[in-house]
């Protein structure tokens, strides 16, 4: 078994900030990609913004690109770097004079993801947004909530972390194996609207079959009918009920001493009468009764954990989705763990979240910079 990851060897420099490229950058670093990520401090003091849950196996630094000494020491990294991200909004890159052009002169073969809400191209491509926008102009937000009552916004940012970290991360991996087998780099430009209309293709088909788009929370896979809901139950929680093949539903009806309604799944007609009917039984008892009549049943039924619930679920912790990582001044930090299993090349959490700017004197080191060379660069406010 190889220790080092699927990406040992893969040299990420990380220009972005915030969620999106730093999920991306930290997927390739759990495994195995050496990934450097660069942040200016002045940005940092203006807005306080850093989530330090998306920093782990990295190394911080603190770098001004805006100074000539700052792009000299980039440059110089970008010679040994295979991958560089950026989550500027289109035009930044170009006037910091670190855009792709640019940058492929140093390294041809550089693979360069832009991540960014509305792409490199069409004329949203200059706006500013967030999570909630990107949801909002894809048409998902517009599905999501109850019916007749206005969109909610999900408790995660859907946006930043699948539409800009995750389709970041197939980018870069794609280009990568593209690289292998031609030589060449490219640019990778990924819109976070694109990937969320990108998550529309049950809906699409709906559209295809009716002519019109789902009705937010009235339709079959969101609260339309009981088979795929949720339920309060006698202690104020919840249960999800997802049902959603004939035979789970029978089951389920007959479990719950509902059997007249075991061939009516999808009778639009009786569809409230339904839903009320099971939202009466399951209000009569709570939630850890549910689990343990129903949990281990072969019918699509769960609780509706708290995050807190899920985090000390002995499943996860057994998956290694939760795992402690000691610091090296003492103490632990409790991280969420790596998603994607791989059996010869497994990612890990091998090392802690930097602070902010932790690594920089290292990282200079490293690439030949003196001790009075540092100090130097930073009595000028070019790092630190």
């Amino acid at each position: 078994m190889l220790s080092q990851g699927a990406l040992d060897g893969i040299t990420v420099l990380d220009l972005s900030r915030l969620l999106p490229g730093p999920y991306c950058s930290m997927i390739l670093a759990d495994h195995g990609a050496r990934v450097i990520a660069i942040e200016d401090r002045k940005q940092y003091a203006a807005d306080g913004l850093f989530l330090p849950t998306v920093q782990r196996n990295k190394a911080h630094i603190c770098l001004d690109l805006k100074t000539e000494e700052g792009k000299e020491i980039f440059f110089r990294m970008v010679k040994r770097a295979d991958v560089l991200i950026e989550g500027f909004r289109p035009g930044v890159v170009e006037r910091l004079g670190v855009d792709y052009e640019t940058v492929r002169k140093v390294k041809p073969d550089v693979v360069y993801c832009s991540i960014t809400g509305f792409g490199q191209s069409g004329p949203w491509r200059d706006r500013a947004g967030h999570d909630v926008n990107y949801l909002g102009d894809s048409g998902v937000l517009d599905l999501i909530g109850e019916a007749g009552q206005k969109p909610v916004i999900p408790g995660i940012q859907i946006a930043d972390i699948a539409g800009g970290g995750m389709n970041g991360a197939i980018g870069i991996l794609l280009a990568l194996y593209a690289r292998q087998r031609t030589g060449q780099g490219q640019r990778i430009d990924i819109a976070m609207t694109d990937a969320m209309l990108a998550l529309l293709p049950v809906a699409k088909f709906y559209h295809e079959q009716t002519g019109s788009a789902p009705p937010r929370g009235c339709n079959m896979l969101a609260h339309g009918y009981a088979c795929y809901n949720t339920y309060e139950t006698a202690d104020g929680r919840y249960i999800a009920v997802g049902a959603l093949e004939g035979r789970f539903w029978k089951a389920l009806c007959r479990q719950l001493g509902l059997a007249h309604f075991a061939d009516l799944q999808f009778d639009a007609g009786r569809a409230q009468e339904i839903i009320a009917a099971l939202a009466a039984v399951f209000r009569q008892k709570p939630l850890l009764h549910w689990e343990a009549e129903l949990g281990n049943l072969d019918m699509c039924v769960s609780g509706i954990r708290t995050m807190e619930e899920a985090l000390e679920a002995e499943h996860f912790r057994q998956r290694e989705m939760v795992v402690s990582v000691p610091r090296p001044e003492g103490g632990n930090d409790t991280e969420l763990g790596v998603a994607v299993k791989l059996s010869a090349t497994p990612g890990a959490v091998r090392s802690p979240r930097p602070r902010f700017g932790q690594d920089t004197q290292l990282v200079l080191k490293e690439f030949g910079y003196s001790d009075d060379q540092i100090r130097c660069l930073a009595d000028k406010g070019v790092i630190g």
